[in-house]
């Protein structure tokens, strides 16, 4: 009983106190969730031990309110035994168009799941009895997504694949899938969710670091992602395997280069009818050495053709947002300027900002605006970049041909920051498969990092939280630069020069289409 007080307690400071999208999230969406966790913290208080709802309801309720903000950097990550269990069935499936309109295949199933027609090109209708675009439509309105175009892609994603560390487990203990294989026959087959446990993503020591205090990462994706390479792209870990170890690389596709972080890049050379470009896939900007990160991807597009790039970042959930930043100068010759941020105005983010000098971290930029604030009544602090304008420049253009960059609606927070920033320096046009991205612009710090910040000040409202569970708030906004100066990323994102819809084609050929249509626009932009 008092494990879940404190927890309501303490996610009411972060929501009314730190979280900086309160006022934008409160406007657009006619949310209260400050209001609804007093509330709850009222009805704690009162329970017993016999008249408290279960354990599952508890954390039900704290997620709802959570999810409201429609901001997947802004979670409360469940404890154990659901932290570290990814829920899933042994098959992906996603959507592509044609002159019929959306339509959703399977594209993966897993090694050793076997069923009559189930394979990858085989349509699925109908989900647990409801027409499959309903179902995801429907499926939709449960999950966190900061636009239209990111709660549909996120509902797809989450058919087959949720990390219980931000989801609850499925109520439903199979799906039924009716679908339409290869070979034109329509079928019907039941299968039961599975658990397995959580592949380890960067270390994270729960410390106020210099990493922590950067990241800018959707939690939900990055865990699903790495589910997807544990359950269907064994190569990659046998490539992680062989850096590690020093053995041959190995399951090279024709033109691919071996990199040494494969699972953060995939860097080939591709042929189009426009010519042969470099094809450069960024999974992820997490990092635990960003310096090394940044050293490799200089060193893959040194290797690839100098006539043009299709840069690709579809499904990069972010990660280290200085990380994302710096890659920015490798590709123009003009300056960079990375996005300034700011805080939300209020009395414990000051004492943060301030506490946080004990432990050699600098937020002084912030605090003459965050003092004036509170006497002005004003909303926000002042607007200072997170990423020095000297890290941001250091390097310099490595890449001296055009450039293409290729975006959906699940590129999300670092992800997010890079893309404005490509915009925003006119490095190339943006080539996106849905109308947006994710529209995450913020820089994120867990619980444990703000209690880390104030622990040298005995009168810190912040307090450790049980049996590992823990919450995330987006602290800083991130706002656009050049001609979108003062522009929020947030809820808005980047809107691509350009919109290419996902094929049946792109999904069973390795992007054959979308490919081509990048390889155009290389052209146009003078590769060859």
């Amino acid at each position: 009983m008092d494990e879940r007080r404190l927890i309501v307690d303490q996610a009411l400071i972060l929501l009314e106190q730190n979280y900086v999208h309160l006022p934008l999230k409160a406007a657009m969406y006619g949310v209260n969730p400050v209001q609804r966790l007093r509330v709850l913290q009222r009805r704690t208080e009162k329970q017993t031990e016999q008249t408290m709802p279960p354990e599952w309801k508890f954390h039900a309720d704290i997620s709802e309110i959570f999810l409201s903000l429609k901001d997947l950097h802004t979670n409360y990550l469940l404890p154990e035994p659901f932290a570290g269990k990814v829920a899933c069935l042994p098959f992906l499936i996603e959507e592509y168009s044609d002159q019929d309109g959306s339509k959703f295949m399977v594209t993966y199933v897993s090694k050793g799941f076997h069923v009559p027609g189930f394979a990858p090109g085989a349509q699925v209708t109908h989900w647990s009895g409801i027409p499959i675009s309903t179902a995801v439509e429907l499926n939709a309105s449960r999950f966190a997504g900061n636009n239209l175009a990111a709660q549909r892609s996120r509902s797809v994603q989450s058919m087959t694949i949720r990390p219980l560390m931000v989801h609850l487990p499925p109520f439903e203990q199979w799906v039924t899938v009716n679908y339409i294989g290869p070979d034109g026959k329509h079928r019907e087959m039941r299968e039961s969710w599975r658990l397995f446990d959580s592949p380890p993503g960067p270390v994270d020591t729960g410390t106020a670091s210099s990493a922590a205090l950067s990241q800018a990462v959707d939690i939900d994706t990055q865990e699903t992602n790495r589910a997807k390479v544990a359950l269907f792209a064994p190569r990659v870990l046998a490539q992680q395997s062989a850096v590690a170890t020093g053995q041959p690389f190995p399951g090279l596709r024709p033109g691919e280069i071996p990199t040494r972080i494969p699972i953060a890049f995939r860097a080939q050379e591709v042929q189009t009818p426009s010519g042969v470009f470099g094809h450069l896939r960024i999974f992820t900007f997490e990092s635990d050495s960003p310096r090394s990160y940044v050293e490799e991807f200089i060193r893959l597009v040194r290797l690839l053709p100098d006539r043009g790039l299709i840069l690709d970042v579809r499904d990069n959930g972010g990660g280290d947002m200085r990380v994302a930043e710096c890659l920015l100068q490798v590709l123009t010759p003009r300056k960079v300027a990375p996005e300034p941020v700011q805080f939300l105005s209020s009395p414990l983010n000051l004492r943060v900002c301030r506490a946080a000098r004990s432990l050699d971290i600098d937020f002084s930029a912030w605090i003459p605006s965050l003092d004036q604030a509170l006497e002005l009544g004003a909303a926000f602090s002042g607007a200072f970049p997170a990423t020095s304008l000297a890290a941001a420049n250091s390097i310099g253009q490595k890449y001296f041909g055009p450039v293409v960059l290729v975006t959906n609606a699940r590129c999300f927070s670092a992800t997010d920051i890079f893309a404005a920033g490509f915009q925003d320096h006119e490095i190339g046009p943006v080539l996106g498969t849905d109308q947006n991205t994710g529209a995450g612009g913020a820089n994120v710090w867990t619980h444990d990092v703000l209690c880390d910040l104030m622990a040298n000040d005995p009168t810190s409202p912040y307090v450790p939280l049980p049996k590992g569970s823990s919450m995330r708030v987006a602290v800083r906004r991130t706002l656009r630069v050049g001609a979108q100066s003062g522009t929020p990323v947030e809820d808005l994102g980047v809107t691509p020069n350009r919109v290419h819809r996902m094929t049946r084609r792109d999904l069973l050929e390795g992007n054959a289409d979308l490919l081509n249509r990048a390889g155009r626009m290389l052209a146009e932009e003078g590769g060859s």
